[in-house]
């Protein structure tokens, strides 16, 4: 089992004729993906070849999929079009739908990720997000696949860097599943999300949950741990030495007065028995700890 993602997986790939949509699906490809459809509005009846099979373009993805049965789509396509993409990804009844796109209004976001809500059938990952990855079956997005293998670890991060350089960190244990939530102030899958998904994936043995500074959705991912979460969770929050009142990176980590500091994350995480790192190395080696202790 992996989480939301695995080898039965069919992808299309909304922007697949541009440059970045090109370079990651053929970088997903020979991750062994199962990429089956690219969609470009005026595109449609065109052919990619990645490998040995060229891989069709179609005009909408309802069309994509109708003719291939995909059931997951990534969206790499511009800002000012990426809450069209999604709405129609989500309109065409597509389980995942992954939006790597940076730089979307937090108004377009609220709506498309509103919507999968209401229709209660697709689950949005992102936007301003890596992807996700189950090594050895499947990888959506933009996550390198040679990272690490696969393992016991699951992974939520909240930034694509961040989520690189733990898989590498813990590439002597492999991960069942990393999952980049992506940094905006609003957003398709929470830090509590992929908790209850990790809890619930027999592979999965330990949690490490990557945060950073701003707003309080680590504070509220710690209070969920407590009450839902059996598995040992190790964290680590970005922004210890950020300046206060200065946004940093992502859109949603800024800080105000005492609420959304580091200090207060990681205060929150080790009040329900969460050990965190101070760097990424640190944490991984808390993570080893911990998993040896698991035996």
């Amino acid at each position: 089992m992996s989480v939301w993602l695995d080898l039965n997986s069919k992808v299309i790939v909304q922007g697949m004729t541009g440059s970045e949509g090109h370079k990651h699906t053929q970088r997903m490809v020979d991750a062994g993906t199962r990429v089956v459809a690219g969609v470009t509005p005026g595109k449609g009846g065109q052919s990619i070849r990645f490998e040995e099979d060229p891989v069709p373009v179609f005009n909408t993805v309802a069309e994509a999929v109708a003719a291939t049965g995909a059931n997951t789509s990534v969206i790499f396509v511009p800002a000012p079009h990426t809450k069209a993409a999604a709405l129609e990804a989500i309109d065409a009844g597509l389980d995942l739908v992954v939006v790597i796109t940076e730089g979307v209004a937090v108004a377009d976001t609220a709506e498309f990720v509103a919507h999968a809500r209401r229709t209660g059938h697709t689950r949005v990952i992102g936007p301003n997000c890596p992807g996700l990855i189950s090594p050895g079956k499947s990888n959506v997005g933009i996550i390198p696949p040679n990272i690490a293998g696969h393992g016991p670890i699951g992974l939520i991060s909240k930034s694509g860097t961040l989520t690189y350089q733990m898989m590498f960190e813990l590439r002597d244990l492999g991960f069942s599943s990393a999952v980049g939530i992506g940094g905006d102030p609003v957003n398709g899958t929470s830090h509590i999300d992929v908790l209850a998904a990790f809890e619930a994936d027999p592979e999965t043995r330990a949690i490490v949950l990557i945060g950073e500074i701003g707003g309080d959705a680590e504070e509220r991912a710690a209070a969920y741990i407590a009450e839902h979460v059996t598995k040992p969770v190790v964290a680590y929050v970005a922004g210890f030495t950020a300046p206060v009142g200065k946004t940093m990176g992502h859109a949603g980590a800024i800080v105000t007065g005492s609420a959304g500091t580091a200090a207060a994350k990681k205060a929150a995480f080790e009040a329900v028995g969460v050990r965190v790192g101070h760097t990424p190395s640190e944490t991984a080696n808390l993570v080893r700890q911990v998993v040896a202790e698991l035996g």
